[in-house]
C-alpha cells in the first residue's frame, strides 16, 4: 500500500484553494509529488484567479459560526506567521448593518470568548470616528454600525506569490498549461489525470479541482466526452462576477484616508450584495466592489447552456463596460458621498469566482469518481481563509475532516433551490451591463 507520502497530487488552479492546498500537503508530506497545473504563471502580471487581486478583506466577523472560527484561525496565521506576515493589515472594519448581524456576529465572538475584539457603535457615534471618514456614508435604514478592529486587508496578489513560491521552494511543481477535459482508467470509474488544449495528459493519484469559477464548464465538458452525465455540476455550483475598481489619491488627500478601516454598506438579502471599499495601498490607491454580480449565459456544448467566464484567454476581465464603471461610481458615492464624486477611477476589473446557493464552500470527493475532489467555490469570500484552507482540504483528503465541515462542504449535499437568502449570489446577467456595441458582438 503506498503511503500519503509517496502518493502524487496534481491540483488544479493556482488561487487560494489550489495553492493552500499544495503548501499544506508538501509540508506535511516532504516527499510527496505534488503538482499545480493553471492557466497563468504564478508571477505573470495579470491573471483570472479570483483570488489575484489588489488586496481582500481580512476577517472573522460572521455569523456563521463556522466561518466565523476559520477567520479567527486564519487571522492567528497573518499575525503571527513571517511568512503571511507582511501582508496583513489589520486596521479594522466598519460595517454598517441594516440587519441583525452586529449582535448574531458579537454573539459568535462571545461564544468562542472574543468579545472584547468589536462592539455595535450607534449611528451618530459611529459617523464620528476615523476622523468621519464615513461621515458622509448613506446610512439610510443602517441599524447600527459593527466595529471590529482586528479585521482588516491583505495585498492578495503579493501573498499569493510569495505563498506558491514558498510551497515551489519546498518541492511542489507548477505547470502552466490550459485544464480542458479529465482523464479516467479502462473501468470508466476512477480519474487518473487531466488533459489539457495542447492534447497532453497528466496523471496522479489525487485529481483536485480548485478551478473556480471555471469548474462547471470544465465538469461539463468532462461529463461529455467521458459519456458520464453525474460529473457534471449540475446547479450546485454557477460562475458569478462582479467589478472591482480603483482611484489613486493625491499626495494632499492621502492623509485623509491614510489610517481609515475597510468599509462595508451591509444590506438584507431582498436588497442585494455588501459593497466595500478598502483602505489605500502604500500605493495611494484605494478600491470598492460594486452592487452587481452577475451571470454570463453561454452554449459551451450543443443544447448545453451554464455561466462560464468570458472564453477569452484573461475572461475579458479588463473590458468593463460603462454600466459596469457605473456600479464602482455607485459605490464611491455609498461611502463617501458628494465630496469625491470628482474622483477619477483608474483601474477597472471583473472579478469570477463559483458560487453555491448557501454561500458555502465545497471541499469534497466527487461523487461521480474515485480520486477526484473538488475543493472550490469562494463564493466571493473565500480569500481571507487562504493560510487554513489547506489544512482542511488535506483532511478531507484523508477522509479527517470533522463531520460538521464534511456535510456543509460535501458534494451531494442538501442546498437551498435558489440564492434567495444569499445576499451575494448573483442576481443579474452580464449582457444587461454590456456596451451595445460589445453586445451585438456576443
Amino acid at each position: 500500500m503506498t503511503s500519503s507520502s509517496e502518493k502524487s497530487y496534481l491540483i488544479v488552479g493556482a488561487g487560494v484553494f489550489g495553492v493552500s492546498t499544495a503548501y499544506h500537503l508538501i509540508r506535511k508530506y516532504p516527499n510527496a509529488s505534488v503538482t499545480i497545473v493553471d492557466r497563468d504563471a504564478y508571477d505573470a502580471t495579470s491573471r483570472v484567479a479570483a483570488s489575484w487581486d489588489w488586496n481582500k478583506v481580512v476577517r472573522a466577523d460572521y455569523d456563521d459560526l463556522v466561518y466565523c472560527k476559520l477567520g479567527l484561525e486564519a487571522q492567528e496565521v497573518f499575525l503571527n506567521d513571517p511568512l503571511w506576515q507582511p501582508y496583513f493589515h489589520q486596521t479594522g472594519i466598519y460595517w454598517m448593518c441594516r440587519s441583525d448581524y452586529a449582535s448574531e456576529v458579537i454573539g459568535n465572538y462571545k461564544t468562542m470568548g472574543r468579545e472584547g475584539e468589536l462592539k455595535a457603535v450607534p449611528v451618530a457615534e459611529a459617523k464620528e470616528m476615523y476622523g468621519g471618514v464615513f461621515g458622509d456614508a448613506d446610512i439610510r435604514d443602517v441599524k447600527e454600525v459593527l466595529v471590529n478592529r482586528g479585521s482588516g486587508w491583505a495585498a492578495a496578489g503579493d501573498c499569493l506569490v510569495a505563498v506558491t513560491r514558498k510551497a515551489l521552494e519546498l518541492g511542489v511543481k507548477y505547470v502552466v498549461a490550459e485544464t480542458e477535459s479529465l482523464a479516467f482508467g479502462n473501468d470508466g470509474t476512477r480519474c487518473t489525470g487531466i488533459k489539457t488544449s495542447k492534447g497532453e495528459t497528466m496523471s496522479a493519484d489525487h485529481i483536485i479541482l480548485s478551478t473556480g469559477a471555471y469548474t462547471p464548464k470544465l465538469l461539463e465538458l468532462a461529463a461529455y466526452e467521458s459519456r458520464k452525465p453525474d460529473l457534471s455540476a449540475g446547479d450546485r455550483i454557477v460562475a458569478g462576477g462582479i467589478t472591482t475598481g480603483m482611484t489613486r489619491l493625491d499626495a494632499a488627500t492621502y492623509p485623509t484616508y491614510a489610517k481609515m478601516p475597510v468599509g462595508v454598506q451591509g444590506y438584507t438579502p431582498e436588497a442585494g450584495p455588501f459593497i466595500g471599499s478598502l483602505p489605500p495601498t502604500k500605493d495611494r490607491e484605494l478600491k470598492w466592489w460594486g452592487q452587481s454580480i452577475f451571470t454570463n449565459e453561454q452554449e459551451v456544448l450543443p443544447g448545453k447552456t451554464l455561466s462560464a467566464p468570458p472564453a477569452k484567454p484573461d475572461y475579458g476581465q479588463w473590458e468593463v463596460s460603462e454600466k459596469l464603471r457605473e456600479d464602482i461610481s455607485y459605490a464611491n458615492h455609498v461611502f463617501y458621498g458628494k465630496k469625491t464624486k470628482d474622483w477619477k477611477m483608474e483601474k477597472h476589473r471583473i472579478c469570477w469566482d463559483a458560487f453555491t446557493t448557501s454561500a458555502d464552500f465545497i471541499i469534497s470527493p466527487h461523487a461521480a469518481a474515485s480520486n477526484l475532489y473538488v475543493a472550490t467555490c469562494g463564493n466571493f469570500h473565500g480569500w481571507k481563509f487562504f493560510p487554513v484552507l489547506g489544512k482542511y482540504i488535506v483532511q478531507m483528503l484523508e477522509g479527517a475532516l470533522e463531520p460538521e465541515l464534511a456535510q456543509k462542504w460535501a458534494w451531494d449535499r442538501e442546498r437551498p433551490k435558489d440564492g434567495k437568502d444569499n445576499a451575494d449570489y448573483p442576481r443579474h446577467q452580464m449582457k444587461d451591463f454590456l456596451d451595445p456595441v460589445r453586445q451585438a458582438r456576443l
